[in-house]
């Protein structure tokens, strides 16, 4: 089995966002709500090519040539839900978004300020007031079938979380994710997604992230980990 992701979801310049890619392989494996899936990516996945999906009785890997990108399998841990805020806090947010200057992918198809905005995007979370969170709003557009697609539901649930750090100076990538989309969200309506930094160690960081609709329902939570690039590869991306 192959599967592609295209040129345009990019995250870095050169490989794909890491929350669509975990959303498009997240999919190629089935597993139930209860248990839900987690992807950890090995290496950044690459766009506009076709990548080897190897399926085994529990984890599914996915292969570009002799190089492994992606795994994909049960979540063994619980994914815990973050409170939500109002549409009205998470705009306020928006405001102090602090990638307008010095972002470390400026051509993030989800956040990046470099793009033309696009099916609801870029976002652009910011600190919410008197609270440890991020936030910020989210106005989604319809795939072909009228559904927003799966994997931008995991994009937003993806970019917010690095926000919760500092990536203008210190970039971070995505390591690893796992995601409950309890219900697609609303084409045309507002949404609001919130991040939370969970724990910090090292150069890794523990981050929950939510997608809640304009009454404060939960429609879809995840946790992730970020990874903070090293001097030599933030001097490579420079």
């Amino acid at each position: 089995m192959k599967v592609r992701i295209g040129g345009a979801y990019n995250g870095p310049a050169d490989s794909a966002n890491g929350g669509y890619a975990c959303g498009v392989f997240a999919g190629l494996a089935a597993y139930s709500e209860a248990t839900p899936p987690a992807v950890t990516l090995h290496a950044p996945p690459p766009l506009g090519t076709d990548l080897e999906v190897r399926a085994g009785a529990r984890r599914t890997q996915v292969w570009h040539g002799e190089r492994l990108i992606a795994t994909i399998g049960p979540e063994a841990g619980k994914v815990d839900e973050i409170e939500p805020v109002t549409v009205a806090e998470a705009e306020q947010a928006e405001a102090g978004f602090a990638g307008r200057e010095g972002h470390p992918f400026p051509t993030c198809f989800v956040c990046g300020v470099e793009r033309e905005p696009s099916g609801g995007f870029p976002v652009t979370p910011g600190k919410v007031d008197g609270r440890d969170l991020v936030a910020c709003t989210w106005t989604p557009e319809a795939g072909d079938d009228g559904e927003v697609p799966s994997a931008l539901v995991w994009s937003v649930l993806d970019c917010p979380g690095g926000w919760t750090g500092d990536p203008v100076r210190e970039p971070m990538v995505l390591g690893r994710m796992s995601a409950i989309v309890h219900k697609r969200p609303s084409p045309g309506r507002a949404h609001v997604i919130v991040g939370r930094l969970r724990r910090r160690h090292g150069r890794t960081a523990n981050v929950g992230t939510a997608l809640y609709d304009d009454t404060g329902r939960l429609l879809a939570q995840a946790a992730s980990v970020w990874i903070a690039l090293d001097s030599g590869k933030r001097e490579k991306k420079g």
